[in-house]
């Protein structure tokens, strides 16, 4: 779910062929998810290969991380490890709202209302583990750098931001900027033409660059205030926050009281089940790593097509195509870099 400041923050759209050159460290399982959800038959059904096996992630992980290294961008993945404890309510909550949406669909197949079932069936994704470690053996075929986090990708990947090893976070959740993260890029995985829920009205969607200088400039706050203002809103440690405070009440209490404890006694009834220092910790101190190595090298097309093809039951050619095309675009932007770097 992520903390909810969409209301608030500024933000930049813009097109992928803008990122070319570009390193953008992506939320892995924020997108293993998306691509679960979205890509699925018309009634809902995900992909799957002979075996019965689900392949939706793979599908979404590869097409579109070729469409990247076309572009001459330079993706890494960063997947999630162990969550810290307090994100244990959250997690069972979500684990709740599948189960019910499970129900809803088996119910909308059963009374042949497809478009219900469709709807339900993407808020039934659940990332197996497998699954994980089948997107990272695609990657290394792929030659394109995974980091495996000791505790939340999104940290992580702020992280590597902050330290200069990437230009942008990737992920649709805005937790990254509760992270640190100098930039963060929402819409990567999922641009392009997408149909409205239960409307039969297809949009353009855009990525869009959210710059941490910027927001906390025009809010007027610090970075530990932003931190402030979304666990009044509700982050995934405390996902509640305090009932009737959404975020332009949180902004405005914390710019007039300066800290989330001066602004606690004016809130009548906040109550925490958790310490909002030990959450604040966790967004301004969060358990991340220095030990990875970003090296991005031509995929290993012989590996991609046994993988996806000899054991998922991929198409051989649209497979081998999209490698193509996505060698192709990594040669020329290295051409280009090679040129650039001579003026």
């Amino acid at each position: 779910m992520g903390v909810d400041l969409g209301d608030l923050v500024p933000r930049t759209p813009t097109n992928l062929s803008n990122l070319s050159g570009k390193v953008v460290a992506i939320d892995a399982y924020n997108a293993l998810y998306q691509f679960l959800a979205i890509i699925r038959q018309p009634d809902g059904t995900p992909l799957t290969d002979n075996a019965g096996r689900i392949t939706s992630h793979l599908s979404g992980l590869f097409y579109r991380t070729c469409n990247l290294l076309e572009l001459g961008i330079k993706p890494v993945y960063v997947f999630d490890g162990k969550p810290p404890a307090l994100k244990e309510a959250e997690i069972k909550s979500r684990m709740k709202v599948k189960e019910e949406a499970i129900k809803k669909y088996e119910a909308a197949l059963r009374e042949g209302n497809i478009e219900e079932a469709r709807k339900y069936a993407q808020m039934t994704s659940h990332l197996k583990d497998y699954m994980a470690e089948d997107a990272k053996r695609l990657l290394t075929f792929m030659g394109v750098p995974w980091v495996q986090a000791p505790s939340e990708g999104e940290a992580q990947a702020a992280h590597m931001a902050i330290r200069g090893d990437a230009n942008f976070c990737a992920s649709q959740d805005y937790d990254s900027l509760l992270f640190g993260a100098p930039q963060l890029l929402r819409n990567l995985t999922i641009s392009g033409k997408r149909k409205l829920p239960g409307k039969n009205v297809y949009v353009e969607v855009k990525p869009e660059v959210l710059e941490l200088a910027r927001i906390l400039r025009e809010l007027g706050i610090t970075r530990e205030q932003l931190v402030d203002v979304g666990i009044l809103v509700g982050t995934d440690y405390n996902p509640e926050g305090v009932k009737g405070i959404g975020p332009k009440t949180a902004l405005k209490l914390i710019k007039t009281y300066g800290s989330l404890e001066r602004a606690l006694p004016a809130i009548k009834g906040a109550e925490f089940p958790v310490e909002p220092a030990k959450i604040r910790e966790i967004f301004l101190h969060p358990d991340v790593t220095d030990n990875y190595e970003l090296k991005w090298s031509e995929p290993d097309v012989g590996g991609v097509v046994g993988f996806l093809c000899g054991e998922k039951d991929f198409s051989e050619d649209r497979v081998r195509k999209a490698l193509e095309e996505a060698i192709k675009g990594m040669k020329k932007a290295r051409a280009k870099r090679t040129l650039e770097s001579w003026f």
